[in-house]
């Protein structure tokens, strides 16, 4: 029997649900109010002012939880672009995720958003608000497999700065940009793994060098001031310097959101500041492991550029996508709770 919506009187969004390395992803279908906006970055301003309900309906319980992630699809100024995106989570609206791209590569060929899927690769141009991001999407006899992305330019935007953190004292943190900020630092230091150790116990650790990193550091971005902000956290196993052997960090971002993959931005954060410090080369290619899942990415910087006045560098993060289901979710003009809730 096929399923059917019951009866009902509110309005229908349509999903269909990914996750990359256990990091779920709800892209959006239809069902949502136009998204208004010249440019990709216009439309971001847009939906957080104008539409944000949309981002909690779909987020939130009882139709997400604290931590489901979410990508809108929209329509891009850029005419290479395939797709533009726009990225939420439970605060608000980040301006890359890696972990997206590569699911909406595989998304955007099976979904016909490229109109010439080809072999071995298909390529997909996917305009995120940071900039236009070039993914690489494994084609063969119709099937789409492993994505790897080339992100903007990211660079090392401090190192060794002196933080207080609440419960831990002064630390000292690297800040990078991998399309996001993201502050660094090892677990260890906090007498934690951040493959072994309780997940609130990292959270907290994170949370707070967020926090610190927020009230000390003022952060820009030659491009747009609207991606100067610190988006999070990574708590890293200390192991930096290039190896054979994969390296584990675990990424807690947004509102103490624990990312469940290796991070897709934050290792193109965290291979920009170890080409920095002078820790791995051009094309050499590491794996990362999630702390959360064991889920590995590989990543690599492959070309050395400039952003502004930083020196960066493009960085290659390769990972695996899969579909886990496809919704349609009733918003009933009675339910007092249809816009969504948290528990904290």
């Amino acid at each position: 029997m096929e399923l059917q919506l019951p009866p009902h009187d509110g309005d229908v969004l349509s999903v269909v649900d990914m996750h990359t390395g256990g990091e779920p992803l709800r892209v959006v279908l239809s069902g949502h109010p136009a998204v208004l906006g010249d440019t990709v970055l216009a439309k971001r301003r847009y939906v957080r002012e104008h539409l944000d309900q949309l981002r909690t309906a779909l987020m939130f319980e009882p139709r997400g939880h604290y931590d489901m992630y979410g990508a809108l699809v929209v329509q891009s100024e850029l005419p290479e672009a395939d797709l533009g995106v726009l990225f939420m989570h439970n605060e608000g609206y980040s301006t890359m995720c890696g972990h997206a791209v590569i699911a909406l590569g595989r998304f955007a060929v099976d979904y016909g958003l490229v109109t010439e899927p080809r072999a071995p690769e298909t390529q997909v141009n996917i305009h995120c608000p940071c900039g236009l991001v070039k993914a690489f999407v494994e084609y063969c006899d119709g099937k789409t497999g492993a994505v790897r992305f080339h992100s903007v330019p990211a660079f090392a935007f401090a190192t060794d700065v002196t933080v207080t953190v609440e419960g831990f004292g002064d630390v000292v943190v690297d800040i990078s940009y991998g399309g996001a900020f993201y502050a660094f630092v090892s677990a260890q230091r906090f007498g934690l793994d951040v493959s072994t150790s309780r997940t609130r116990d990292l959270v907290d650790a994170a949370t707070a060098v967020t926090n610190a990193v927020k009230a000390k550091v003022k952060l820009h971005h030659p491009t747009s001031e609207d991606f100067a902000f610190l988006y999070g956290t990574i708590l890293t196993d200390g192991k930096d310097e290039y190896t054979s052997d994969s390296t584990a960090n675990l990424c807690v971002f947004a509102e103490a959101q624990v990312d469940r993959s290796p991070t897709g931005s934050g290792v193109t954060a965290r291979v920009a500041l170890q080409h920095h410090k002078g820790l791995i080369g051009l094309n050499q290619t590491r794996s990362f492991q999630s702390g959360a899942t064991g889920s590995l990415f590989t990543g690599k910087a492959i070309q050395e550029t400039r952003c502004g006045d930083f020196k960066a560098v493009v960085v290659e993060v390769a990972g695996r996508a899969f579909y886990t289901g496809a919704s349609r979710f009733v918003q009933e003009k009675d339910d007092q709770l249809t816009h969504g809730f948290l528990l904290k």
